[in-house]
C-alpha cells in the first residue's frame, strides 16, 4: 500500500542530475528511498562498504566543517558497524549498530542502535538493470512517531538527495573501473 502523499515524494532536481532520488512514505513506519546509479551493482556495492570510498560521498558537503572522523565495520553477518563524526569542536556523534545480513553486491541490513534499542532498521538492495544499479534504501523505525521526527527535519531529506549527488560524482570518477568491470563481465 502506497499511502505516499506528493509532498513526501522527493525527487532529485532534475536539472542537477540525470537519476532522481525518490523518497516514499510506505506506512506509519516504513520510508522507501529509491535510486539509480550509473555504474553496475559491484562499483556501488563497494562505494558503501570500502572506507576509502565511503569517506568521498557519505558527509554531506553543505554542512561545512563535518567530517567522518572513523569507521570501523565487520562486514558480514553478526558484525557490527561504528561511525564517528565531528562537527567543528562539538562532541563526536557517534552512529553504531550491526549487520544483520550481508550479501556481497546485492544486500545490506543493518541495525541502527545510536538511539537505544529499538532504532530502525536498514535493507539496502543493489539490483543490476542494463548496467546501472537501482538502489532501494527500506528503513523500519520503531515508531509512527520516531518516523516523523526522522521526516520533519530537513537532515533526513535534504542529507539523502545531497550524498546521492555525491555518490554519483564518485562513480562518475570510478568510470573507468565501472567501464571495465562491465565490459569484462561481456
Amino acid at each position: 500500500m502506497d499511502t505516499t502523499k506528493e509532498s513526501e515524494r522527493t525527487p532529485m532536481n532534475p536539472n542537477a542530475m540525470k537519476n532522481p532520488t525518490t523518497i516514499e512514505r510506505k506506512s506509519d513506519r516504513e520510508i522507501v528511498v529509491t535510486r539509480t546509479f550509473n555504474g553496475p551493482p559491484r562499483i556501488v556495492f563497494e562505494a558503501w562498504t570500502k572506507p576509502e570510498l565511503l569517506k568521498k560521498w557519505w558527509v554531506p558537503k553543505s554542512i561545512t566543517g563535518m567530517v567522518l572522523v572513523s569507521w570501523d565495520a565487520d562486514f558480514r553477518t553478526g558484525g557490527k558497524y561504528r561511525l564517528v563524526f565531528r562537527l567543528g569542536d562539538a562532541e563526536p556523534m557517534e552512529f553504531f549498530g550491526k549487520y544483520l545480513e550481508v550479501i556481497p553486491n546485492a544486500r545490506l541490513v543493518w541495525t541502527n542502535e545510536e538511539g537505544g534499542e529499538g532504532g530502525q532498521v536498514t535493507t539496502v538492495t543493489f539490483e543490476e538493470k542494463a548496467g546501472q544499479t537501482l538502489l532501494v534504501m527500506h528503513e523500519i523505525y520503531p515508531t509512527k512517531e520516531a518516523l516523523d521526527e526522522a521526516l520533519a527535519t530537513s537532515m533526513e531529506v535534504g542529507m539523502v538527495n545531497e550524498v546521492h549527488a555525491q555518490l554519483d560524482e564518485l562513480l562518475a570518477s570510478l568510470g573507468s573501473s565501472a567501464s571495465s568491470a562491465q565490459t569484462s563481465a561481456s
